[in-house]
């Protein structure tokens, strides 16, 4: 999994799950409170609404993580920063649980639309928007924030989760890197719409979300290439990883711990020729876990060893 970026610090730990700051969020919390300083009649209100744009967030980012451990992957950190959240999900490397892992954000915010517009609702009635004019503020803008998060996060841009949302779609008639390589090609597209509004709203913001895209669509462009490439190589029979059930490539690129030396381990039983440490797991090219190597053998092999 990615590590963690420079700068952010541990908060917390909820329900085994890491919660990160990165230090420019508290810098972009004290630009937003006092920019809105006039929405409300106290500073307070402000820091509420900031705070509850926080807990969205955050739920958001939970949603994608335990929907990730649902399916068997890994999801054990969080980091917040000026532009949302980030989960560090690590779903088995199947369409169906990357689809799931990754629309279970978005999932979450659609169920917090009704609870927010009863709160609006409930505090423009019977005089609330006169007697109680901030707090009436308040929950139409969380109710607006939630909102825009939704509809933003389901642009089909990568690596917005629209974008993954459709990757995950397309994998199951285009295979992993093929439709990853179509949705970067859409997002390439989605960027230059970003720009375009940018520069028309000369909005910042627009740019800075903007320039985020581009990077990683950058980014999954490299992956993508490297998927197809490695597709093309040969395969080992009688061997599949556990987890996500791929074949394991007929090459030397597992690396010794102990002695940096390059070998096959499915070659040589997961004895490094360089040291002679066998090593007790085997990692996982295509998805990351790591297994013992006696639970490699492809279903029909252990079979016939039972038979």
């Amino acid at each position: 999994m990615r590590t963690v970026p420079q700068g952010s610090f541990r908060l917390a730990q909820v329900a085994g799950i890491d919660l990160y700051f990165h230090w420019s969020w508290f810098l972009f919390a004290g630009y937003e409170i006092s920019r809105r300083r006039s929405s409300y009649s106290s500073l307070t209100w402000n820091i509420a609404e900031y705070l509850g744009l926080f807990l969205i967030v955050l739920l958001h980012e939970f949603g994608h993580a335990l929907a990730c451990r649902q399916v068997g992957g890994t999801a054990d950190r969080i980091v917040l920063w000026p532009l949302g959240g980030v989960a560090y999900v690590s779903p088995p490397q199947r369409p169906g649980a990357t689809l799931w892992s990754i629309a279970a954000g978005p999932l979450v915010n659609v169920a917090l639309l009704p609870v927010l517009i009863f709160l609006s609702g409930v505090s423009g009635t019977l005089g609330g928007a006169a007697a109680m004019p901030d707090a009436h503020q308040l929950a139409q803008s969380l109710l607006f924030l939630n909102r825009w998060l939704l509809i933003l996060n389901l642009l089909p841009i990568y690596p917005l989760d629209g974008g993954q949302i459709l990757r995950s779609l397309l994998w199951f008639a285009l295979g992993r890197a093929r439709s990853l390589m179509a949705t970067v090609i859409v997002g390439f597209v989605g960027v230059a719409g970003m720009i375009l509004l940018a520069v028309l709203t000369r909005s910042a913001w627009f740019g800075i979300i903007a320039a985020f895209i581009l990077m990683n669509c950058w980014g999954g462009l490299r992956q993508a290439q490297a998927l197809a490439r490695r597709a093309k190589l040969p395969r080992r029979e009688g061997f599949a990883c556990p987890s996500c059930n791929a074949a394991p490539l007929v090459a030397r690129i597992w690396i010794c711990d102990r002695c940096q030396t390059r070998f096959d381990p499915f070659e040589t039983r997961a004895l490094c020729p360089g040291c002679g440490v066998r090593h007790e797991k085997t990692a996982c090219p295509e998805c990351g876990g790591s297994y013992p190597f006696s639970e490699w053998f492809a279903p029909a092999l252990v079979n016939s060893r039972h038979t």
